[in-house]
């Protein structure tokens, strides 16, 4: 074997170059200013991170050479800050360029960092110190633009090192990009012209549907607009755009303003998907779980309102009402339901969107490449709207095929009544006409009859009226005869002998009594036995009569043998009427046993009686009849 020196030589001189060349594909990339390039964005290596755990380091501490190796290359096009509310320290490089015609700014994309410091390199080496985010007033901004421009001092030829402490409640994309001036107003007015377009086509989708509801007072319409309007409200509050023009004053608002939007999205969202897929008819169960998804989602916002703020970042929990939205589209399409397929279709983009920023944010950087990703939301709600305003149309058009169908079968159904009922017209038609026929010459023989029964009537009428002149007769012979009938009982009462039995029937009671003895008194008329005036009126006591001038009442008993009596008056009528037909012989024995009265009663009474007749006897010797009611009165 021989020596060879110049080999043993080139061995350190290649291990050598290989240790440069790795140390070099380490080292942080700068970039280079020049008029060529008008935009670049720090993706990689060309930004470093570095993690600042408990907030304890300076940023002389951070600028020195011992902090180099705190800070690692990016691992992915875009690094963000998982940890809420922790420090991170970004570094990049930059080659500036005196020469260039160009002036040059920084942009941070995303507008929802809370707080940046950036410390930007002057050529005589020193840092000026800058602070910005969305917790300062809008106006504090070197640029009044919805991002955060810083302008670039490229008056040397330095390659120099920008530092940028960052702090967020919320996970924010560290998206640092050079542009030239000209460049970014160019962009910029892109931008917001864009930025029209899409808050336009929601105003145009919102004005639209509202006239719709107004017009047909259909809930759909009207949940899509409140639904589109809290997706705009969404993206003006997380892209600037609100806070640039709506509250630019009003920092803290700021901070939460999109949970208010997010939340009214989520509720919009699954009310629109309830209404416009008929839900509640097609699919209970899933009802049933929309509102209870609506229910705890307003409770865990009001609790979030109330007592902890930070949970508002955990915006991950929107993926279960798109989720359930997106599975109710699902499963009412398999049932059947066509205008669910356009909502399906809508549904898959946004959930695409949402998959695209949920995995972002789970720490897969490689989906992360900017302003295509950072945007990849705003762009499927605008498909999504499309579709979703499809659906609606859809919708109508099958309500409106499915109406015109039932004109359609309601015009057949018009012309085939139509001529059923010509049919029966006709058949009614004829039936009358030969019923007329019918009647007319049943109408003939009831004129014949109805003639023989006037004359009937009349016949009838004739004799009717001469049965009333012989009932007429009648009633008076009838009443003439009642007044003999009276006449003579009364007149054999008077003479005749009668049973108690049969004099009961004559005078059956107090009344008939007192009647018989009112008449007995007064048949002649009325005189006042104290004043002789002949006025009365109706007194106290029944059938009495009381004086007018000196206000006498007199009853029917007064002055008569029956006065003061105890026996009932029927009885004493009769006690009378007997001693009086005996002459005063029948004994008290009798009368007890006729009356069933005690025996000392009816002595007592009769001797009352014998002593009237007695006293009256050389009257009643000239009485014929009526003499025993001489005895009555005193």
């Amino acid at each position: 074997m021989v020596f060879n020196p110049c080999k043993i030589l080139c061995l350190p001189l290649l291990g050598l170059l290989i240790i440069l060349s790795l140390s070099t594909a380490q080292a942080q990339q700068a970039v280079h200013i020049a008029d060529s390039i008008h935009q670049h964005i720090f993706t990689y290596h060309e930004i470093e991170v570095f993690t600042d755990v408990k907030d304890s380091y300076t940023f002389d501490q951070v600028k020195s050479k011992a902090a180099d190796t705190l800070f690692k290359p990016s691992t992915i096009s875009t690094p963000q800050t998982l940890k809420l509310n922790t420090t991170y320290w970004f570094r990049i490089k930059i080659k500036h360029n005196n020469q260039t015609k160009n002036q040059y700014i920084l942009e941070f994309f995303d507008q929802t960092i809370d707080h940046i410091t950036a410390y930007m390199p002057l050529p005589n080496g020193s840092y000026q110190v800058k602070e910005f985010g969305d917790n300062y007033h809008f106006s504090k901004r070197e640029l009044q633009h919805k991002n955060f421009e810083l302008h670039v001092n490229n008056k040397s030829n330095l390659e120099q090192t920008y530092y940028f402490k960052v702090k967020s409640s919320q996970i924010s994309d560290a998206i640092i990009v050079l542009r030239s001036v000209d460049w970014f107003i160019a962009y910029a007015l892109d931008e917001y012209f864009f930025f029209g377009i899409f808050y336009g086509m929601i105003l145009v989708f919102s004005f639209y549907n509202l006239i719709m509801y107004i017009a047909v007072k259909q809930r759909q319409y009207l949940y899509y607009v409140l639904y589109n309007l809290s997706v705009g409200f969404y993206e003006m509050s997380t892209d600037g755009i609100a806070y640039q023009y709506l509250w630019p004053n009003s920092p803290g608002w700021n901070q939460i303003a999109y949970a208010f939007a997010l939340y009214a999205t989520s509720i919009f969202a699954l009310l629109f998907t309830r209404d416009l897929l008929f839900v509640k008819a097609k699919a209970p169960q899933l009802n049933k779980l929309i509102i209870l998804l609506i229910a705890i989602r307003s409770i865990f916002f009001v609790y979030c309102l109330l007592f902890d703020r930070a949970l508002f970042n955990y915006k991950f929990i929107e993926f279960v009402p798109l989720a359930l939205a997106f599975f109710t589209g699902i499963y009412i399409y398999k049932k059947g339901y066509l205008p669910a397929r356009f909502f399906v279709l809508g549904y898959s983009f946004l959930f695409a969107g949402f998959i695209l920023k949920f995995l972002i944010m789970l720490g897969f950087g490689w989906l992360n490449f900017g302003a295509i990703s950072y945007y990849s939301l705003s762009f499927c709600f605008i498909v999504e709207m499309v579709f979703l305003s499809v659906a609606i149309g859809d919708k109508v058009r099958i309500l409106k095929k499915k109406r015109d169908h039932v004109h359609r079968q309601m015009i057949r159904q018009m012309a085939e009544n139509a001529r059923l009922k010509d049919t029966l017209n006709q058949e009614l038609e004829n039936k009358v006409q030969e019923r007329t026929r019918e009647v007319f010459h049943k109408s003939i023989i009831i004129e014949a009859r109805n003639s023989e029964l006037q004359e009937a009537n009349s016949k009838l009428q004739q004799q009717a009226e001469e049965i009333s002149r012989m009932n007429i007769l009648l009633e008076q012979d009838n009443q003439e005869l009642q007044t003999n009938v009276e006449k003579v009982t009364r007149d054999r009462v008077m003479s005749a002998d009668l049973d108690f039995e049969e004099f009961s029937k004559i005078y059956p009671d107090k009344e008939s009594c007192n009647l018989f003895l009112a008449d007995l008194k007064w048949h002649n008329g009325y005189t006042c036995k104290k004043c002789k005036n002949t006025l009365y009126y109706p007194g106290h006591i029944h059938l009495s009569r009381r004086c007018t001038k000196c206000g006498y009442e007199e009853s029917v008993t007064t002055y008569t043998i029956f006065h003061n009596t105890r026996i009932p008056i029927n009885k004493a009528f009769y006690m009378v009427y007997l001693i009086y037909a005996s002459k005063g012989k029948i004994s008290s024995h009798k009368l007890s046993e006729i009356l069933n009265i005690r025996q000392s009663t009816c002595w007592t009474y009769s001797a009352k009686i014998k002593l009237v007749m007695d006293e009256r006897k050389t009257l009643l010797k000239k009485t014929n009849k009526n003499g025993w009611s001489e005895v009555v009165l005193d």
